[in-house]
């Protein structure tokens, strides 16, 4: 009797270590399909693409009066999301913070003006570019002597101190003036007290276009070019194929022009 109940407690055991070997192979599995999983086909079945942006950058990612996330970056973020099937789900994160939060998995990717460079590259995967930008000079529209960086020397240019356009006066040999802020240069630009500024070529377009009345004008070509891409953790091809895919679609259905003309008053991709 002794036997039995002992042979049938070591069957009961056999069996019980049988079932946890069996379960360990089917979480085993799973966990081998997830990794097998790319990230975009885990976005599909989500239902959403996580997007970390700041919201306090306009007119690319901001917050209007009612506490809604808007902006440039946010609306063609939104179509790409659409072409892939999904919803835009926005992380708002300081700028700070915002590729420790994607290296760390809280989103999918950034989408906050996100210029393309060698050094960003050896680290991160970035899109085809869906803006352009660079340096462009400015002057007031009755000035007919300035077409170029290169024309600056020698004239009075309005900066704010410590920035990039310092900089690029200094080296074309400007006299430099300095300025709190661009509202302050530009006013002074149109009473002619100095003979140009340099800016960044979209928020020039912007102030155009919220500024109708104003008297200044753009003078040459922007140089200094700079490529803006959404910014993906290495390793996800197929989304990356997908969101360029989603890009290109929106550039040829006229979706792009009319939400970069809506912010801009012109095409900012070229």
């Amino acid at each position: 009797m002794k036997k039995l109940k002992l042979a049938l407690i070591g069957f009961i055991i056999t069996g019980l270590f049988a079932i946890i070997l069996a379960g360990c192979g089917t979480q085993t599995a799973k966990t081998e399909d997830a990794k097998k999983q790319t990230l975009l086909e885990t976005i599909q079945k989500r239902g959403t693409l996580k997007i970390g942006t700041e919201g306090t950058y306009p007119p690319f990612t901001f917050k209007n009066e009612k506490g809604e996330l808007q902006g440039f970056d946010v609306e063609i973020i939104i179509e790409v999301a659409k072409r892939l099937g999904v919803k835009a789900e926005f992380v708002p994160t300081e700028w700070k913070a915002m590729f420790a939060g994607l290296d760390s998995e809280r989103f999918d990717v950034i989408a906050n003006q996100i210029s393309i460079n060698e050094k960003r590259l050896e680290k991160y995967d970035l899109s085809t570019p869906y803006t352009v930008s660079g340096a462009q000079v400015i002057v007031n529209k009755e000035t007919t002597n300035i077409s170029s960086v290169e024309d600056l020397k020698g004239r009075k240019v309005g900066v704010t101190q410590s920035s990039n356009w310092e900089e690029i006066a200094q080296k074309a040999g400007a006299n430099i003036r300095h300025y709190k802020g661009a509202n302050e240069i530009f006013a002074d630009l149109q009473a002619k007290r100095i003979e140009a500024t340099v800016n960044d070529r979209l928020f020039i377009a912007e102030y155009f276009l919220k500024n109708s009345s104003h008297n200044l004008a753009v003078a040459g070509q922007t140089f200094d070019e700079a490529k803006m891409g959404f910014a993906f953790r290495k390793g996800s091809p197929e989304l990356i194929e997908a969101v360029n895919k989603a890009i290109r679609e929106i550039q040829a259905d006229g979706t792009y022009v009319k939400i970069s003309h809506k912010w801009f008053g012109q095409d900012v991709s070229k």
